[in-house]
């Protein structure tokens, strides 16, 4: 079809019991072998429980927020996509985005949508999660969303898409999720990822490690790659803990910065060798967990 003329005109008919199309164009005739309608998926029939609508900025935030942190290691497959699910907090009936790689954590929750309660968690892939971004580009109105334990449909107005789920059990994400985090570092956030992405141009690629130096209300970000050489830049920052120095995967700091909706952003650590948690502000309902590196 690409390499037909511009404004050409096609025909196409089917011839059943030979199995075969015929598309003709102008002077252009071609008999295509076929497959029988039987052997094609029935991937969209099913007994969807739940049904639930989304504003498309809603859904749109829920993916947009978490996507980066999919593992693209296919041996976790079940990390392979966005855990969705819903919880109640502190009273509140919320439904919750979850992705992670093992290394870094995003987790986003909204208000539950009415028909959503007691939905099964859910895991949906990667690949459907790049078709719902697009789709919601075009979206008018409500997106309708239908799920059952191992599908999920979505309605963006005369589009439909479904989607199998992945067959898995996510992990107990809140087991890694750090609560007694008691230092804090705010810092101005377009400043601190512009400092990052300097000081990582010599880092190697494959570990891609910056050191934190936290000390009074300074921090000082470095980097030392025996075959390129070191990069230190200080800034300004507020952090109420005694000093303290952690190694973090640049790019992931990256990511995550990138994420949050403030001009600040607010650091929870503990120690060099614990989780840290990454916030807009206390009580935001995005929040992040990223795993340290030695440095």
């Amino acid at each position: 079809m690409r390499k037909l003329p511009e404004g050409a005109q096609v025909s196409l008919e089917a011839t059943g019991d030979a199995g075969q199309l015929t598309l003709r164009s102008g002077r252009s005739r071609f008999n295509l072998s076929s497959l029988p309608e039987s052997d094609f998926p029935d991937v969209t029939s099913g007994d969807f429980s739940h049904k639930f609508t989304l504003p498309p900025a809603d859904l749109k935030r829920l993916i947009e927020k978490t996507q980066f942190a999919i593992s693209s290691e296919e041996t976790r497959y079940y990390l392979n996509g966005i855990y969705l699910h819903t919880l109640d907090v502190e009273g509140r009936p919320m439904l919750r985005a979850v992705a992670t790689d093992g290394h870094r954590l995003a987790r986003l929750e909204l208000p539950a949508p009415e028909g959503s309660a007691g939905m099964p968690g859910i895991i949906l892939p990667r690949k459907a999660v790049t078709e719902v971004m697009r789709l919601i580009e075009d979206a008018q109105g409500e997106v309708s969303v239908e799920l059952s334990i191992n599908k999920m449909r979505f309605t963006f107005g005369d589009a439909l898409l479904t989607t199998k789920l992945i067959d898995g059990t996510f992990p107990d994400y809140g087991r890694v999720i750090p609560s007694g985090n008691d230092k804090r570092l705010t810092v101005e956030r377009d400043v601190f990822a512009k400092a990052v992405d300097r000081v990582s141009t010599i880092s190697s690629e494959r570990g891609r490690a910056v050191k934190l130096s936290l000390s009074d209300s300074k921090l000082v970000l470095s980097v030392t790659n025996p075959d390129q050489g070191s990069a230190v830049e200080e800034l300004e920052a507020d952090y109420d803990g005694p000093p303290l120095d952690i190694g973090f995967n640049a790019r992931y700091l990256l990511d995550i910065t990138q994420q949050l909706d403030s001009d600040t952003a607010l650091f929870k650590l503990a120690d060099p060798g614990s989780p840290t948690l990454v916030q807009d502000r206390d009580g935001a309902t995005a929040l992040y967990v990223l795993m340290p590196m030695r440095v």
